[in-house]
């Protein structure tokens, strides 16, 4: 197994974390619905979550203009604030695997394409907030490489930090700010997809996750 030399580890959160399809299913659909677009599979959706929420209703709705994205989002991140962030539902493994990265001093991050507020209600529905020295959270037009740019311009990280995910564009952010990363497949990327990417090294289960780190 490969071992890397890490004492900052920066966690996605969405597909890495927490499964956080039911909510996000639910608040899209609930979106194109009351915007009287149609509604579409929760297969479909799941191949869309990790990207930025916009490039996600795009994607959904191709004929979508730019003001019905808007509202879109707007609607969707009503529901998400009420009741959607609830739905998420934590990976089994991830509170202890957490707690052993933590008892090893790694020094634990979260750098999600979801906002900053709703990453840490998500962290603190599980009791998992307290394990982080920060939580990144973006926006529409941030890019989770400009994120990452930003916690290296800010010193909550430096160059030895380790990027996890379970998407391509975790991996490619990463490279693009001189940082390793590892790719997850309990998540929603492939192993087609991560391998393309070229992360340090691919995991299938949780708990290979500290034997690669400490």
């Amino acid at each position: 197994m490969v071992k890397l030399e890490c004492k900052t580890l920066i966690l996605d959160l969405d597909g890495t974390i927490s499964d956080p399809s039911l909510g996000i299913i639910n608040c899209i659909n609930h979106a194109l619905e009351t915007h009287g677009l149609p509604t579409v599979s929760g297969d479909l959706i799941k191949q869309e979550i990790g990207p930025p929420l916009d490039k996600t209703f795009i994607n959904l709705s191709p004929g979508a203009t730019p003001s019905e994205v808007s509202k879109l989002i707007t609607t969707f991140r009503e529901r998400y604030s009420d009741i959607g962030y609830s739905e998420n539902i934590l990976y089994a493994g991830i509170p202890a695997v957490i707690d052993q990265l933590s008892n090893a001093h790694v020094t634990l991050g979260v750098c999600t394409g979801k906002r900053k507020d709703f990453a840490e209600r998500i962290l603190s529905l599980f009791g998992l907030l307290e394990y982080f020295a920060f939580v990144d959270g973006g926006d529409i037009g941030v890019t989770k490489s400009s994120q990452l740019a930003g916690l290296l311009k800010s010193k909550a990280i430096d160059k030895q930090a380790v990027m996890v995910g379970d998407r391509s564009i975790d991996i490619t952010s990463a490279q693009e700010n001189g940082l390793r990363s590892i790719g997850v497949l309990w998540g929603f990327g492939d192993y087609e997809e991560l391998s393309q990417a070229s992360p340090a090294c691919i995991l299938e289960k949780v708990d290979e996750l500290p034997g690669v780190v400490t």
